[in-house]
């Protein structure tokens, strides 16, 4: 079966016909399910009995939203098709649901949610579907904001069918090169079948991992052997060479642009930016 998102833009497969068609198919609402539930697990909320405000990337139908609310959560929905609103709004979903492409953002306020969701959704960003799509682009603005409208220490579960290890590694490092922390959770790796991929990330310091399901700790898709953990930093092999030159004006540049982006105030550029200090006698 060919990949929807390799078929057509998710606003034009995701028609009136086929967005009914996904909302009954009860193979589609038990997998929704199933993997919202464990999208809500990855959060680690505490037991508190508090319901907690959630991003819904990707709602479609609500079918994820259903089990949210089921969770007892409140949520906010955002979706490219228009026809798979209609079949949520239609639905009377518990949350609210926006149109949005998820590629120009994310459209609220800083510190808004306690987590993000997301369920097959966020690979759709690593296809050019016209000649205004960059992929690497539409994936910084995504993550940007969506860094952004979380509360500091929040988490965002986004789970997403590679298609290979260089998309991975590509979704994995736009998400770590705006102030995320975190990486690939692999469920059941050495499964064909039940494999799944959940991209945990932190909108603060970096957090241990949580433990795949599943028997195994490799994963047989080729991570580690391209040279990128699971848990999303580089790792040493091939980079050796150039450890005595990472530190330049360049890394400097870099590390204050990312913290502007977090709304952190940082000094203004200057011609002594990033130059290196006289050694003292």
């Amino acid at each position: 079966m060919s990949r929807p998102e390799l078929t057509a833009p998710a606003d034009v497969f995701y028609n009136s016909t086929e967005a009914r068609k996904y909302t009954t198919s009860s193979r589609v609402v038990e997998i929704q399910e199933r993997l919202t539930e464990r999208a809500v697990e990855l959060l680690n909320f505490p037991d508190d009995g508090i319901a907690k405000l959630l991003l819904d990337i990707g709602c479609g139908s609500g079918l994820s939203g259903d089990r949210l609310s089921e969770l007892g959560h409140n949520w906010i929905g955002m979706d490219i098709s228009r026809d798979m609103l209609e079949v949520a709004k239609e639905r009377e979903v518990e949350g609210e649901v926006l149109l949005n492409d998820m590629g120009h953002g994310v459209p609220f306020r800083p510190g808004v949610f306690d987590g993000c969701v997301s369920i097959s959704a966020v690979q759709w960003l690593c296809n050019a579907d016209n000649s205004a799509h960059n992929p690497h682009r539409r994936l910084k603005v995504f993550f940007t904001q969506l860094y952004k409208c979380l509360k500091r220490g929040a988490k965002a579960i986004l789970q997403i069918y590679p298609d290979g290890p260089k998309q991975a590694e590509m979704i994995t490092t736009a998400a770590l090169r705006v102030g995320f922390s975190g990486g690939l959770v692999v469920d059941y790796p050495n499964s064909t079948r039940a494999k799944k991929y959940f991209l945990v990330l932190a909108a603060g310091p970096p957090e241990t991992l949580p433990t795949p399901k599943g028997e195994g700790e490799d994963d047989d898709d080729g991570f580690e052997r391209r040279g990128v953990r699971m848990d999303g930093r580089k790792s040493d092999r091939g980079h050796r060479k150039n450890k005595g030159n990472i530190k330049g004006k360049a890394w400097v540049h870099r590390k204050k642009e990312q913290y502007r982006n977090r709304g952190v105030d940082v000094a203004n550029d200057s011609k002594f930016t990033g130059r290196k200090r006289k050694d003292r006698l």
